[in-house]
């Protein structure tokens, strides 16, 4: 995938997630996109990072102590992590999930 195609790819990606999460409106957590980044800050102090790494051609995360590398599926139109098959928007849901104790769908 060219850079441009990338780019794009990405930064929609991103947007989805911040206003999907966003659209939550839960009082535990703050999201916020800045550029490629996209920081979901916890009350307490927990803090969540999912960023487009153009030199990689990936959306990374780092959550809690894992960290995911995701590459976009032209197939599909979805970002997987090729080491775990897991999807980058049911993979936020389920951490979500995790750290606030109750489902959060996505």
């Amino acid at each position: 995938m060219d850079r441009a195609d990338f780019h794009t790819l990405a930064s929609d990606a991103l947007t989805h997630i911040d206003r999907r999460v966003g659209e939550l409106e839960l009082d535990e957590l703050d999201i916020q996109l800045g550029g490629d980044v996209v920081t979901i800050a916890f009350t307490d102090g927990t803090r969540y990072v999912i960023n487009a790494h153009s030199a990689a051609g990936q959306i990374w995360m780092a959550a809690e102590r894992t960290a995911w590398h995701f590459d976009h599926d032209a197939l599909t139109g979805r970002w997987v992590a090729a080491r775990t098959g897991d999807e980058l928007m049911a993979t936020i849901a389920r951490v979500l999930s995790q750290k606030l104790g109750h489902p959060v769908a996505l």
